[in-house]
């Protein structure tokens, strides 16, 4: 079978249970997470080269809890600077020419501050505003799709000028700019057909998404490079792994729903 007829039927498969998930409810929702969110610390770990229990029972513990006793996370954004400053660390080792200087020795760091919470912020973000919204989410994820696939088929018929070739060959500025175009029209659509936030909101999630979902692109690709593999898994044909496949929301996730906070702190 044609390799980008493979991507786009796995993809579709996964947003269908993504925005099934969203629209069963709550509960249903954070159990799917729970899924993709072990399948990812597996993933992740076998890059790393690192087996660690602490990173599933974590997750679970924090999900099961949010279902169970949702009062507990009031102060959930406590949590933000930790991940950030993870995320960053990421980014300034992505342009190191050496290997990821976190990954030498805190490789614990990794599982649990970079996978975990992010999971957990998917979970929380439908619920920003106290009030659970489906829309919310399944928003976001269609600024992420529609991001990663258009720099790749912008990228894959029109790209000619490398983007970060060191890590990421085949990915061009006509990729990364096509990925622009197109979530600021997506995140137009959405503004018209919801009534969550204002347009300039909606700008805002889709130039955030653009920025941090491709640089947790590139993130995913040197993990792989310095793992030498091509995929973390093989889960879902034609993407690899399920951290293959989630590497733009989980890296841009802890930036959208902090950006999230500060809308509802100030309006």
């Amino acid at each position: 079978m044609n390799e980008t007829i493979k991507r786009a039927l796995a993809g579709v498969v996964y947003i269908l249970i993504i925005a099934g998930s969203v629209i069963a409810g709550e509960k249903t929702l954070i159990l799917v997470f729970l899924i993709l969110g072990i399948i990812s610390i597996y993933e992740l770990q076998r890059l790393l080269k690192f087996k660690n229990l602490i990173g599933y029972l974590l997750l679970a513990s924090l999900l099961y809890s949010l279902t169970n006793f949702p009062t507990y996370f009031t102060y959930v954004y406590l949590l933000i600077p930790f991940v950030l400053l993870v995320k960053i660390l990421l980014l300034k080792d992505l342009f190191s020419k050496k290997d990821f200087v976190i990954i030498s020795d805190k490789k614990p760091l990794i599982s649990w501050l970079y996978i975990v919470p992010s999971f957990l912020f998917l979970c929380l973000l439908p619920s920003v505003n106290g009030t659970y919204q489906p829309y919310l989410l399944i928003g976001f994820f269609v600024l992420i799709w529609v991001n990663d696939s258009f720099a790749y088929l912008i990228g894959k018929n029109f790209g000619k000028h490398k983007l970060f070739q060191r890590v990421s060959p085949k990915k061009t500025f006509e990729g990364f700019f096509g990925g622009l175009i197109a979530s600021l029209i997506f995140g137009y659509i959405i503004y018209t057909i919801t009534d969550l936030y204002n347009i300039f909101v909606w700008f805002g999630i889709a130039l955030i998404v653009w920025v941090t979902g491709s640089l947790g692109d590139l993130v995913q690709s040197k993990f792989k490079r310095v793992a030498k593999v091509k995929d973390s898994g093989s889960i879902m044909p034609g993407h690899g792994g399920v951290f293959d496949r989630m590497d733009s929301t989980i890296f841009s996730i802890t930036f959208v729903y902090t950006f999230l906070l500060i809308i509802e702190y100030v309006s």
